[in-house]
């Protein structure tokens, strides 16, 4: 599981299977003039709340958790575990909802005048109520929302690439360095221009031919990272993905063609990235 490839929603949807977790151990039920010293049962004393509200919105959030940090998206059924996942949190804020309007499941409408005294909602179930509205309203939008696509955790910003066949600038202790002896092809070091025979002229050094330099249009690998999962194309065209880039992982792009960048993965596969709106560059 990739942790990196977690948006800002998904970060939502975990502090609010947290809150719902919490709000399970508090009370389920509020009534006026019971002394403090009395024991009232919680969420876990109750077993439609427990696996309508309580276990129904933990799976859920685990469930999109989960499918967003996996490399591929796995279906069950011909449905995304991302989908399950939202379903459950859908479920879980209306039987929430309903335990709200009926906390003591219908046994206060037995009878005349039954209604007096009745236990309110406690303060595990308001809380219950709050947290799975977050997490289903967060697991819906993060999809449609660009702001919690966004990365959760970013990643640390890479050094500089180096330009393909670059050599490190010459110093102290470096081939090449000031002053260092050249060597030749026989092996002998040849003197440089400090080991030059005491009252000799200086031979001129003939001009090194300058490289020419590069239209400013050429292109420079860079590193760079998505703000989405985005799929990678065969260099040839083929429809299928071969990889997906994840959110939070510097990629290299090694070519430029048109609109689309040729990007390396990790791994070494190459492939072409079609939608290259919104990149960050290392």
């Amino acid at each position: 599981m990739n942790i990196r490839s977690l948006t800002r929603g998904d970060g939502v949807v975990i502090g609010a299977a947290v809150l719902l977790f919490i709000a399970s151990f508090l009370g389920l039920y509020s009534i006026d003039g019971v002394p403090d010293d009395y024991d009232l049962p919680s969420l876990w004393g109750s077993g439609p709340v427990v696996l309508s509200v309580v276990l129904a919105g933990l799976i859920g959030a685990a469930l999109v958790v989960v499918s967003r940090g996996l490399p591929q998206p796995r279906k069950i059924a011909g449905l995304d575990l991302g989908q399950f996942g939202i379903a459950f949190t859908v479920f879980a804020a209306w039987s929430a909802l309903g335990n709200i309007f009926d906390v003591t499941g219908g046994i206060d409408n037995i009878g005349p005048g039954s209604n007096d005294g009745a236990p309110d909602a406690g303060t595990g179930l308001i809380l219950a109520l709050i947290a799975t509205l977050i997490m289903a309203a967060a697991a819906i939008a993060t999809p449609l929302v660009p702001a919690l696509k966004a990365a959760l955790v970013g990643a640390p910003r890479p050094a500089a690439p180096q330009p393909y066949g670059a050599q490190p600038q010459g110093g102290y202790g470096y081939p090449g360095g000031p002053g260092a002896p050249q060597p030749s092809f026989g092996g002998q070091p040849q003197p440089g221009p400090q080991q030059q025979p005491y009252g000799a002229q200086p031979q001129q050094q003939p001009q090194q031919a300058q490289a020419p330099q590069q239209p400013a249009g050429d292109f420079s690998p860079f590193w760079f990272a998505v703000p989405v999962p985005r799929p990678l194309f065969a260099e040839d065209g083929s429809p299928t993905p071969i990889a997906e880039l994840a959110p939070g992982t510097w990629y290299l792009a090694v070519e430029q063609r048109g609109a689309t960048l040729v990007a390396q993965t990790q791994d070494g596969r190459r492939g072409v990235l079609q939608d290259t709106s919104g990149i960050q560059r290392g």
